[in-house]
């Protein structure tokens, strides 16, 4: 194995695939600096109806699909698909399902209605992640998750997958956003997301009395935070503000390639002392 830094990127958006706003936009431009500043790099997403398999030449990864995700004791099929990313020498993976993903729309419908399987959506994605990147059998130092859909991922490479080797050393870091939650999550949530030998009771950090909030779930069990929006809600803003981990401010577009990275290399020394000592 590669002694190169490794970054995992998972995001639920990313430019030329999705429109764009700050998380398509960050996810675009991140691993290619990422690649030419000599690392490894995955990336995984997504595979939504809107997204153009002719046009964006998506091609399925036989070796990859064909492994069932359980989420609220259904089974359903895991297909990866592939794509070049355009003006880049870099692959892009994406997860794919027709009962989740087929639809024409991404997180609501035409009227705005937000769909009432996004939970279970989040979960299969999540999980489904940690199941391709096992067949990768590649160890990524870094794990930088972007958007809601990705909130539950550090709680399961943390516990629910806590004795996989892959990630025995893997720092995971949640990049906070501006309004991008969606979330409609009804009291069912915790049993549905408490997969593996996970219980109830370890989604609590999920939960703001009886409100599930993912972003005080992924923010309390990374590693690290990153500030990806130039403003955030209030309600999130006190919530980084309160806690005691690495935080990195917001970085306009001129300095936040570099930042991230200067970021990543500070969490992989600290990872470093700590076996050493």
């Amino acid at each position: 194995m590669s002694d190169k830094l490794r970054v995992l990127i998972v995001t639920q958006e990313m430019e030329p695939y999705t429109e764009l706003n700050d998380i398509a936009n960050i996810a675009r431009k991140l691993p290619q600096h990422i690649q030419e500043k000599g690392m490894e790099i995955r990336v995984l997403m997504p595979r939504y109806g809107t997204i153009n398999e002719r046009r964006h030449r998506l091609h399925e990864v036989v070796r990859l699909s064909g492994m069932n995700i359980i989420v609220d004791d259904d089974d359903y099929p895991l297909i990866i698909k592939v794509a070049s990313l355009p003006r880049a020498r870099i692959q892009v993976y994406f997860l794919d399902n027709d009962e989740f993903f087929k639809r024409k729309t991404i997180f609501a419908d035409k009227d705005g209605n937000v769909h009432d399987d996004n939970a279970e959506r989040s979960i299969f994605f999540c999980k489904g992640v940690i199941e391709t990147v096992k067949k990768f059998g590649w160890p990524p130092h870094i794990i930088h998750c972007h958007g809601w859909m990705t909130a539950l991922l550090p709680l399961y490479v943390k516990q629910a997958y806590a004795t996989e080797p892959l990630f025995r050393t893997s720092k995971v870091i949640y990049s906070l956003y501006h309004s991008d939650i969606k979330n409609n999550f009804d009291e069912d949530f915790a049993e549905k997301a408490a997969i593996n030998d996970l219980e109830e009771d370890d989604l609590n950090v999920y939960l703001a009395g009886d409100e599930v909030n993912l972003h005080q779930g992924a923010c309390t069990v990374s590693d690290a935070i990153i500030i990806g929006s130039e403003s955030l809600d209030p309600d999130v803003e006190a919530l980084v503000n309160a806690l005691d981990k690495p935080v990195l401010p917001y970085q306009p577009e001129e300095n936040f390639l570099g930042a991230y990275v200067d970021f990543y290399h500070q969490l992989t020394q600290e990872e470093e002392v700590e076996e050493a000592e």
